[in-house]
């Protein structure tokens, strides 16, 4: 006999879904976006503004699922105030901070940051190609170093799952392929 537990799409009783599919195909989607429009800078031009778009479409669908999306990936959900996120960095600081199911606090600041910095890569380059933006060095710089911190955002960020998957016993990069993290 089994229950409702063992016969979870894993098969295993310890799992539980937090990542629906909508938040797993924006989160690899713009990786893949960001990654096409970085590569593709300086050989082909409609990619790299294609790509461009596509990221900017991502995350206002992200915006909106954010907000009537399922538990997990609304903000409201995740996103701290100020004392919840000085206390996660407070015991973080120690390593002794608590795992989440969700997006611990620190994750969800850096969550709204990509967001905003990919937002300000993806607008900026749009504006490149207007008749007010185009040849503007101002918005080229702001585009270009909003590039560069993201890049550095991103660093953070895949060293941040990799040190709380290793902390936590826990494969973060696979529960964000598979949408399933441990109880």
């Amino acid at each position: 006999m089994t229950t409702n537990r063992q016969a979870s799409p894993q098969g295993q009783r310890d799992r539980v879904r937090v990542w629906d599919p909508a938040v797993r195909l924006f989160h690899w989607g713009l990786v893949a976006a960001f990654a096409v429009a970085y590569v593709t800078v300086d050989s082909s031009r409609s990619v790299h503004q294609w790509a461009g778009y596509t990221a900017l479409g991502l995350i206002a669908f992200r915006l909106i699922w954010g907000v009537i999306g399922t538990r997990h990936a609304r903000f409201s959900d995740f996103v701290p105030g100020p004392r919840r996120l000085l206390d996660y960095m407070r015991r973080a600081v120690k390593g002794r901070e608590p795992r989440y199911l969700g997006h611990n606090p620190a994750a969800a600041i850096m969550i709204l940051f990509l967001l905003a910095a990919t937002g300000a890569i993806g607008i900026s380059g749009w504006l490149l190609t207007t008749d007010w933006g185009w040849g503007s060095r101002t918005i080229e710089q702001i585009h270009e170093t909003s590039v560069n911190v993201t890049l550095v955002a991103i660093g953070l960020h895949v060293a941040a799952a990799i040190y709380e998957s290793l902390h936590h016993r826990e494969n973060l990069i696979r529960s964000m392929i598979t949408g399933h993290k441990r109880r």
